[in-house]
């Protein structure tokens, strides 16, 4: 079975490793990005070639100008998978115009940051049909480590700001409790390692120092404008809004030593 030609939207900090992984593991990768050229990925200034394309860019506009690009002329056939962290009404609005041109559109929200991308070890997270997502299956096995089908277009991007939510909630809790230890006389390292034995042990508690905190404002920016949408209270991220300017990467070394 011949492989697809891939596309890749954005060769930024996930795009690019990405399609750097992709290329490597055999796949005609076409990179569409003005300020990134990768080896083995071919530079391009459309997309129109590549069966499936990724679009890996940053912001809803910056998404609904690249698959607004694709459309124009549509290839009929083609499977746009939606990789930024946006909001679901711009997938299910933009799906629901490829549709119209014969083009499948899925969003495919990831998770497990730069390291992930990096290893070929991301979660991804599903909107869509379940016969689209399978004809990628291919192309995910060689970037992530499973994926999950989770409703029509869109549900992949609830499921990553439920996850996003999660995630600085529980980096400002363990701060937070890191500090009250060691105020008291408790050393934060060692007591990270005793809870890693507990019900509290987490990835985000075995790997804080390896964070980066970059992306926190525009993930609890993205819920909030999600939470509006349908009338739901976030109290716990607006907590999280408010305290993780004091969470850093120097912070964090810091308090583990």
């Amino acid at each position: 079975m011949t492989r697809p030609v891939v596309g890749v939207a954005g060769l930024g900090a996930m795009g690019g490793p990405i399609a750097s992984r992709l290329a490597g593991h055999g796949f005609e990768v076409l990179g569409l990005d003005p300020h990134v050229t990768l080896a083995g990925v071919r530079r391009v200034d459309r997309l129109h070639a590549a069966d499936v394309v990724l679009v890996v860019v940053p912001a809803d506009d910056d998404v609904t100008a690249v698959v607004t690009g694709l459309l124009d002329p549509p290839r009929p056939g083609q499977v746009i998978a939606i990789c930024s962290s946006v909001r679901p009404s711009t997938c299910a609005s933009l799906a629901a115009r490829a549709a119209g041109h014969g083009v499948d559109v899925l969003d495919v929200a990831l998770t497990g940051g730069i390291r992930g991308a990096e290893g070929g070890t991301l979660n991804l997270l599903v909107g869509g049909d379940p016969a689209v997502a399978a004809r990628l299956d291919d192309i995910f096995e060689v970037i992530a480590s499973g994926y999950h089908v989770l409703g029509p277009v869109g549900a992949g991007q609830v499921a990553k700001a439920a996850s996003n939510l999660i995630h600085w909630a529980e980096i400002v809790a363990i701060v937070e409790s890191f500090r009250l230890a060691e105020a008291y006389g408790v050393k934060p390292a060692a007591l990270r390692a005793a809870l890693r034995q507990g019900g509290t042990d987490s990835r985000t508690l075995r790997e804080l120092e390896l964070m980066k905190f970059t992306w926190w404002a525009k993930d609890i920016d993205v819920a909030a404008a999600m939470a509006t949408e349908v009338g739901e209270p976030l109290p716990v991220a607006e907590l999280s809004r408010r305290l993780m300017p004091t969470v850093t990467v120097d912070a964090v070394r810091d308090l583990l030593g």
